[in-house]
């Protein structure tokens, strides 16, 4: 038996790679700016939403906003309990629709809030009552209008509340590989904590937010250097001549010694920019300030 033989004897064989497909037309990860700008609308909407329950159920309430990403509608559902209530919300002319999930058993306790109680009942998932409906469909309406001010611009489709499911598996909001934006929160109603999701169909959302990482053609480089370059702020100094001096008459310098500068009486300051004389000018006043004329401007051929 060689040495190798002797080696691979018992030892298992490596499973193989598993190898994903991935669509590069459709990216499933959100660009940064995107994610940015989605983050800040999602957070002043969950600043929104808890204002609103607060003064709906009578109850302290907070929304916290915990992460925004992006995945299929596949994905997204399969992530959720399998009895929850799932508020399914119209896009304008859009077929997919957003959503708005929440457990059934933290709604009913706002319930108990709005009708008077003091603390939540402990109740199992179900599905809503009439006058339990009646009493949550306001309080959806008002997150969907939280919604529109918070999104402001990249919200341009009406939404409003179309119905509501309580099983995920069979809630159809959009076709499984739809990409949908996926904000989680955390909802504390009284002493009551619990855990939301809103997905809005992606499609819906990023044409406001532009194209991600915009480059601009090669040819352009020039003209667009100079446009950067010609708004880049330098100091500009006026001064006399420059003296020279040693460096033993500087360190001897004392008050009261008179240096001598090599400028004549009759001519301009010189005007530069990082040692480069570009113009000459004379001391005038603006106003209460002091200010520079300009006499007379050197060449290219002049500054070298």
């Amino acid at each position: 038996m060689t040495v190798q033989e002797h080696i691979a004897v018992g030892v298992p064989a490596k499973p193989a790679p598993l190898v994903e497909l991935y669509d590069f037309r459709r990216p499933t990860t959100l660009a940064r700016e995107h994610s940015r700008v989605l983050e800040l609308a999602f957070e002043t909407f969950a600043r929104q939403w808890g204002t609103q329950l607060t003064a709906s159920v009578r109850v302290v309430s907070q929304v916290t906003c915990e992460q925004v990403i992006m995945q299929t509608y596949d994905e997204y559902a399969s992530a959720l309990p399998p009895m929850t209530a799932m508020v399914l919300c119209t896009l304008g002319s859009s077929d997919a629709k957003a959503v708005l999930q929440l457990p059934a058993a933290a709604a009913l306790g706002w319930v108990t809030y709005m009708l008077g109680g003091t603390r939540p009942r402990l109740v199992d998932e179900r599905k809503f009552t009439q006058i339990e409906l009646a009493l949550l469909r306001k309080l959806f309406d008002d997150a969907l209008e939280d919604l529109l001010y918070s999104f402001g611009p990249l919200i341009v489709t009406p939404i409003a509340v179309d119905g509501i499911q309580y099983n995920s598996q069979f809630a159809q909001a959009a076709a499984t590989a739809d990409l949908m934006i996926v904000a989680t929160f955390t909802v504390r109603v009284g002493d009551t904590t619990t855990t939301a999701t809103l997905a809005i169909p992606a499609e819906v959302l990023l044409p406001q937010l532009g194209e991600a990482n915009p480059t601009s053609p090669a040819a352009d480089a020039k003209d667009l250097i100079a446009a950067q370059l010609g708004s880049v702020p330098v100091d500009l100094a006026l001064r006399l001549t420059p003296a020279q001096i040693t460096p033993g008459r500087i360190l001897g310098l004392a008050v009261g010694d008179l240096l001598s500068i090599p400028h004549p009486e009759h001519r301009p300051f010189e005007i530069a920019v990082d040692g480069q004389v570009l113009a000459r000018g004379a001391v005038g006043a603006n106003g209460a300030r002091l200010a520079c004329v300009i006499v007379s401007t050197t060449s290219a051929e002049e500054n070298k």
